[in-house]
């Protein structure tokens, strides 16, 4: 199982939302614990919880739950799971009404929650991504479903819902997924590189490379720059992070301070003002033309990383450089975590 966290200010376009799937009969009320499942009826209950605490912001707590395609879950199953979740997360004595939902190919469950309790009490949503993580690893053993690799084991950071959602509505990949199937490419093609050649097979792919370099020579970490893009390591996932980078190239700190220096000085010329943090989308990624997309070798990796989904073409990726579609991207900008 996987999921995705959002924490607000607004419960009903939430509501709304759902309810309005409902009503097209491409989702269905599974529990709650309001009088009715009316949105008039649940606001009004809402309201009155929110009332005992009038200066807390973030009050809504919305999580969805997504099950692999092979899952067939009854809703009875569903509903246990809902409330197995809820329960393992402290929302004991909490407003909740939980969704099912039958409009994606693989089963998955709505569930938003009041984060004040019916006492005036509000749970705390401290360390809530590690806390959520357990205790789906929890459910899919109690359940025998299918395992899913948690973060910290990952050697990739998985491909997300909204980055599936965005290439099969655009046939676009993004540039993370990109940069994951090149690098593993370039170790397939040369596994035992000195750090010059790591560097120079990469920047042949358009990707610079910077360095978490100290005044000594050492060196911490990498990120991973195309275009005006640039990413750590460590959001790529484990197998790119510089603690395991290191030990598959011929790294030698002395020889190799002078030539990661020169690296850092041509990497630090690039603008690469669109961050992690920037971009838009849960998934924080940029997207790529599909028809300037993954080299042939690159393509069964890419297959791999992103489940399937046959969205890479023959070339090297090209940056959006439309201001309009990036300013309408960032609107759709939405927080939230996967887990």
């Amino acid at each position: 199982m996987t999921a995705n966290m959002i924490k607000g200010k607004g419960y009903r376009g939430a509501l709304r939302y759902n309810l309005d799937k409902v009503e097209k009969g491409v989702a269905e009320v599974l529990d709650h614990n309001f009088v009715e499942a009316s949105e008039k009826s649940i606001m009004k209950e809402i309201q009155m919880i929110k009332a005992m605490r009038p200066n807390l912001q973030k009050f809504f707590y919305h999580t969805s739950i997504n099950f692999p395609p092979n899952e067939d879950l009854t809703n009875a199953a569903m509903i246990q799971i809902g409330n197995d979740y809820l329960q393992q997360s402290g929302f004991t004595q909490h407003q909740y009404i939980m969704f099912r939902h039958h409009d994606a190919d693989h089963p998955h469950l709505h569930i938003l929650v009041n984060r004040i309790g019916y006492d005036g009490k509000v749970l705390s949503d401290s360390n809530d991504f590690a806390r959520c993580e357990k205790i789906l690893r929890h459910l899919e053993k109690k359940y025998n479903l299918t395992e899913v690799i948690s973060s910290p084991q990952a050697t990739k950071r998985a491909i997300t819902k909204n980055e599936i959602e965005m290439m099969k509505r655009t046939n676009d990949p993004s540039i993370k997924i990109w940069l994951q199937a090149t690098i593993k490419k370039v170790f397939e093609d040369n596994p035992r590189m000195t750090t010059q050649e790591f560097s120079k097979a990469l920047e042949g792919k358009g990707i610079n490379l910077l360095f978490n370099q100290a005044s000594t020579g050492y060196v911490s970490g990498v990120s991973y720059g195309y275009g005006d893009f640039m990413i750590t390591g460590s959001k790529l996932g484990n197998d790119f992070k510089w603690t395991v980078i290191k030990h598959k190239i011929d790294y030698k700190q002395e020889r190799d301070l002078t030539l990661i220096r020169q690296v850092n000085d041509c990497t630090k010329s690039i603008d690469h003002s669109k961050g992690i943090n920037d971009l838009p989308g849960k998934s924080k990624s940029l997207y790529l033309p599909a028809s300037r997309s993954f080299s042939n070798g690159a393509a069964s990796l890419f297959n791999d990383l992103s489940h399937n989904h046959n969205l890479y073409t023959e070339n090297p990726p090209q940056l959006d450089s439309d201001p309009l579609r990036l300013r309408r991207k960032r609107k759709k900008k939405r927080k939230g975590l996967r887990l």
